[in-house]
């Protein structure tokens, strides 16, 4: 009769312990889903500030391409002819 009461006590506290895990459990969850959330939304925007950062990287570049000074200092490269090797046409 001794064990069937330790053995009712062990499952009383065990189940009180499970449920504790459990609501601790969904509470960590329910913050990890927020923040998730969050960093969805901030990747989101530096995405966007990428797109505008880079249409204003290239028109940087359109400009100073064609600015004379510019140009002074750095030639447009030139592309050099391939060799044709022996036997090639």
């Amino acid at each position: 009769m001794d064990t069937l009461i330790k053995a009712d006590i062990f499952f009383f506290i065990a189940s009180i312990a499970t449920v504790v895990l459990t609501i601790m459990a969904s509470y960590l969850l329910y913050y990890f889903i927020k923040a998730g959330k969050n960093l969805y939304f901030l990747s989101d925007a530096l995405k966007g500030g990428f797109k505008d950062s880079e249409e204003f990287v290239n028109d940087l570049k359109d400009r100073l391409e064609e600015n004379m000074v510019f140009r002074l200092f750095f030639p447009p490269v030139r592309k050099k002819r391939k060799s044709l090797g022996k036997g090639e046409n």
